[in-house]
C-alpha cells in the first residue's frame, strides 16, 4: 500500500466530506471551514489548502492550512496519519495558530515549529450537545448583534480574548480585530444580551457552521454581572435555537476553566476528547 500526501482538489470533495463526517462532532470546525471556503481557493480569494493523506486512492486524514499557516487544523485522525502530512509540509508552512485534537496538534508542533516560542499553549476539552440532551434553560431576549452594537461589542470581544489568552488584540492588531468582529456581526454569527439600560452584558459567537453542526466560541459575560445566570440561560437559548435546525453543537473549554465546564454540563453539553490550542509568537 502506497502512502502519499497532496493538496486536495475539487475531485476530492466527496472523499473529504465522507472522511470528516465519520467523526462529525470532532470535525465540526473543519466541516465549517469547508462550508465557508470550499475545498480550494477561488480566484482573488485568500489562499488555503486541505492537505490530504492517501493510502493508494483512499483519503485517510487531512490538515487545513490557511495561507502559509495563519491557521492550521488537523482532522480527527490518528496522530501518525497527521504526522505523515506534517513531514512534507515542514519548512513551507509557518503556523501562527494550531487548533484541534491534542495528538494531531502535538505532532504538527513537532514537525512544523519544533523550536518556535509558543505564546499560548492550552489544553482543552471539546464538549458537545444534541437537542435531546438540552436542559430547560432559555432567555428569549438573547438576540443577533447588529452594527449599532459595535461600540460596545468590540471592547467586550477584546476583553474576552485577553481573558482567555492573556493577549490584548487591540494592542497587537486593532484594525484587523475590529474588522473580524464586524465580519462576524455582518455574517449573523454573534449573539448578545443587553440589560434594561441597553448595556450589552453577554456575547457569544458561532465560530464555525455547516449542516453537520456548529461550534460556539467567545462566550463572555461582563465581570460585574457574572454568577447571575445570564451565561447559563443564554447558552441554553442559543443552543436550543441552533439545534432546531442542526444535529449538534460543540464548545471548546480550557482544562483550567472548571466554571465554564460546569456551565456547559449544566446546559447539557457532554465532555469529549482532549484538544489543544497553540498560538505562536
Amino acid at each position: 500500500m502506497a502512502v502519499s500526501v497532496e493538496p486536495l482538489q475539487s475531485r476530492h470533495l466527496d472523499a473529504l466530506r465522507a472522511l470528516l463526517i465519520r467523526e462529525p462532532a470532532h470535525n465540526v470546525y473543519l466541516l465549517g471551514l469547508l462550508e465557508d471556503f470550499g475545498i480550494a481557493p477561488r480566484p482573488g480569494r485568500p489562499q488555503f489548502a486541505f492537505h490530504g493523506r492517501f493510502i493508494d486512492t483512499d483519503l485517510t486524514a487531512v490538515v487545513f492550512v490557511g495561507g502559509k499557516g495563519g491557521l492550521v487544523v488537523p482532522s480527527a485522525s490518528p496522530s501518525n496519519t497527521i504526522a505523515d502530512i506534517a513531514r512534507p509540509l515542514a519548512g513551507s508552512v509557518q503556523p501562527a495558530a494550531i487548533l484541534g485534537e491534542k495528538g494531531g496538534v502535538d505532532v504538527l508542533v513537532q514537525h512544523l515549529c519544533p523550536t518556535a516560542k509558543l505564546r499560548v499553549s492550552k489544553a482543552q476539552r471539546l464538549f458537545s450537545v444534541s437537542a435531546d440532551d438540552l436542559g430547560p434553560f432559555t432567555n428569549p431576549t438573547l438576540r443577533l448583534a447588529t452594527e449599532a452594537d459595535l461600540d460596545q461589542l468590540v471592547p467586550m470581544a477584546a476583553a474576552c480574548v485577553k481573558e482567555m489568552l492573556d493577549v490584548d488584540p487591540m494592542s497587537s492588531d486593532a484594525d484587523g480585530f475590529v474588522e473580524r468582529v464586524k465580519l462576524r456581526v455582518a455574517s449573523k454569527r454573534t449573539y448578545v444580551l443587553e440589560d434594561p439600560n441597553r448595556r450589552l452584558i453577554f456575547k457569544i459567537d458561532i465560530g464555525s457552521r455547516s449542516a453537520a453542526g456548529a461550534e460556539l466560541e467567545g462566550l463572555y459575560t461582563l465581570p460585574d454581572v457574572r454568577r447571575l445566570g445570564h451565561a447559563t440561560l443564554s447558552l441554553g437559548q442559543i443552543s436550543r435555537h441552533l439545534l432546531s435546525s442542526l444535529p449538534r453543537l460543540t464548545l471548546r473549554v480550557d482544562d483550567t476553566d472548571p466554571q465554564l465546564a460546569g456551565l456547559a454540563r449544566k446546559v447539557g453539553f457532554l465532555a469529549g476528547r482532549a484538544q489543544r490550542l497553540v498560538i505562536l509568537s
